[in-house]
């Protein structure tokens, strides 16, 4: 990882909208003030705030109406869509939250909240269900230290704990996941899956996907994946959304949007050294139109 190019300083998104409107041929884009009211003005449609303005829109538009908030409000634009309406994204939400930072999270939330007037714990409480429900409340309710530094003792400790509560038991202790995935560092859960391979000869993501299910299992997976390689782990979502008939267009651009300013430059090289293919010609292979150009604006073509 140390050899590859390090991502770019964020951009503008606004000044990124002028320049990218060109694409839309055929299509009016006023830039200005970016802020949902606005918005509703310039497109005629519903404001982001309510998930209106993604529901039956083009790829294009999901995609720029997405990209022109900041951060913090793609990630909770894209949760409320989730976790609201008819079609609830269970998956999406799950990625959102058990792949963003502490920092992030705390962010977040407070955005949710003001643009949608509700707290995030509230419609994960309406959405979600039983150790999932309990995981993804944890997750973003605990402050989690960010920095590298690990207790040897304690990661230790939490490998011995995680194999008592699964593979050494008839059943699983869910309780105790819960508890070491949602308080843990990354680099601490990193070491912990080190270790774990070291002190029982099976890795920990293996132990994951044999003692849990569904949409708790996704979580767990998730939380691991990240704390190991978050690139690489946006590089296989990528690679699933467009693999096989059809494009998973919808975790396409959630991916692209909200990576595109933190981890892209690392995530290409993940895709590229796992799947032999640059994720600038995947993408170009899958999207056309308006669509394909504006992602690979954000994207970059290598």
């Amino acid at each position: 990882m140390a050899s590859l190019t390090l991502p770019p300083a964020p951009t503008n998104p606004r000044q990124d909208a002028i320049d990218l409107h060109k694409a839309f041929k055929g299509r009016t884009v006023v830039v200005g003030v970016l802020d949902c009211q606005m918005l509703k003005t310039w497109t005629g449609r519903a404001e982001v705030g309510n998930g209106a303005a993604f529901k039956g829109s083009s790829g294009d538009w999901k995609a720029m109406l997405l990209w022109i908030l900041d951060p913090a409000g793609r990630d909770a634009t894209v949760l409320r869509e989730a976790l609201s309406g008819d079609t609830i994204d269970l998956r999406a939400a799950t990625e959102i939250i058990c792949s963003r930072t502490p920092s992030q999270l705390q962010i977040m939330k407070q955005t949710y909240h003001a643009k949608f007037g509700t707290y995030l714990e509230h419609d994960i409480g309406q959405r979600t269900s039983g150790d999932h429900q309990k995981l993804l409340l944890a997750y973003v309710g605990i402050p989690r230290y960010e920095g590298p530094e690990v207790d040897p003792t304690i990661v230790t400790h939490d490998a011995k704990d995680l194999y008592k509560a699964g593979e050494k038991r008839l059943g699983t202790d869910e309780k105790t996941f819960i508890r070491i995935f949602t308080e843990r560092s990354w680099a601490h859960m990193a070491s912990v899956a080190s270790a774990y391979h070291h002190m029982y000869d099976r890795s920990l993501e293996k132990v994951v996907k044999s003692e849990t299910s569904g949409n708790f299992e996704l979580a767990l997976l998730t939380i691991l994946r990240c704390a190991e390689n978050p690139a690489k782990y946006f590089a296989k979502v990528l690679r699933k959304s467009m693999k096989g008939m059809g494009t998973d267009d919808s975790t396409l651009i959630r991916v692209v949007v909200t990576r595109t300013e933190i981890d892209m430059q690392y995530i290409k090289a993940e895709y590229y050294k796992k799947y032999k293919k640059s994720l600038a010609e995947a993408i170009h292979s899958e999207t056309s139109g308006n669509y394909r150009t504006f992602l690979l604006s954000l994207v970059g073509s290598h």
